[in-house]
């Protein structure tokens, strides 16, 4: 088997510079270009690869004469937490373009690595534009789980829109309460509920647990309507990520909508807490705002719509489970 030796990789590499740079997360912001993307967001994890750093690894395989790397992660916290190995493939290198060979260095993958261990749980987030490795994934037995929308607003110095009464999401109580709204608004189209390997009770823990930690300090802000002034009870949160090292990285202020949720009691409020996630971007002096979603959530199109968001980009996630024995 050929290793993922430097000039194995660079060619590798170069043979699919094509669909690599939309891995960039921010592809679809035309103010950076596309090889300056790949240099700060794609290379160094592709190298980490190549170089086995951590957790990082490869699985390569040979068909038809061309050599296919497949360039995976173990994820402690996720096994962990659903009880399974879970792992996931981030994408893989090769020269060929036929899809049929792929499809077949992939069923290789899955055997040797999804299968070696009973339970095992991989998934990847695949750009729209890698079409020929989301078909070989599908030949290979890997389900489409989620397809995303990549939403962003690029005018938030500009943005001019009524204030609504929200406040910061803070201390124990509001953690709970958060946690349970994240959890009892189950969205059956997310990666978590959606997903056949995994089970819906397991998605809405997953959604409870990541709210809470939201609250407590693993993002950088969580909003949620001000019951006093607003006359609604807390039913509703969005919680932000400003992306400092990413933003660093580029040079300009971001922020991100990471998760949020709506419960009945406060119906209307995500177009609120959208807009009011933007005002708070356009105070710290952020340039750009950004948004994910799933293609089925219209309500998210809505909100998105009203309040001047563009389209940025799709992407798919995909997953297969080791088979039983």
């Amino acid at each position: 088997m050929e290793a993922l030796t430097e000039a194995v990789f660079a060619a590798a590499v170069q043979a699919r510079m094509g669909e690599l740079r939309f891995y960039s997360p921010y592809n679809f912001l035309r103010a950076f270009a596309a090889d300056r993307q790949v240099a700060d967001f794609v290379a160094p994890r592709l190298a980490a690869h190549q170089r086995g750093e951590g957790a990082h690894r490869v699985f390569s395989t040979i068909v038809g004469g061309d050599a296919y790397h497949f360039l995976y992660t173990p994820l402690a916290w996720d096994s962990e937490f659903f009880q399974r190995p879970v792992i996931r493939l981030y994408t893989v290198l090769y020269t060929g373009r036929e899809v049929a060979a792929l499809a077949e260095a992939t069923e290789a993958f899955r055997v040797a690595v999804v299968d070696a261990q009973p339970g095992m749980h991989c998934f990847a987030e695949v750009p729209s534009e890698d079409i020929g490795l989301i078909q070989a994934l599908g030949r290979a037995g890997f389900g489409t789980v989620e397809t995303r929308c990549f939403f962003y607003k690029d005018d938030v110095a500009a943005f001019d829109h009524p204030r609504y009464p929200v406040r910061m999401a803070v201390g124990e109580a509001d953690a709970v309460r958060v946690g349970i709204v994240s959890a009892e608004m189950r969205n059956a189209f997310d990666r978590f509920h959606a997903d056949a390997y995994l089970t819906p009770a397991k998605g809405d823990a997953f959604l409870r647990t990541y709210a809470e930690a939201a609250v407590r300090g693993y993002c950088d802000a969580v909003l949620v309507p001000d019951e006093a002034v607003a006359g609604v009870p807390l039913d509703s949160f969005l919680a932000i990520s400003d992306l400092n090292a990413d933003a660093a990285t580029l040079g300009v202020g971001l922020t991100r909508v990471v998760l949020t949720a709506v419960g009945p009691q406060n119906k209307g409020w995500h177009l609120k807490l959208v807009a009011e996630t933007v005002q708070r971007a356009r105070i710290l002096g952020a340039t750009y705002a950004l948004m994910t979603t799933q293609s089925t959530n219209r309500a998210v199109f809505r909100t998105a719509e009203k309040l001047g968001w563009k389209l940025g980009g799709t992407g798919h996630v995909l997953s297969v489970g080791s088979r039983q024995r």
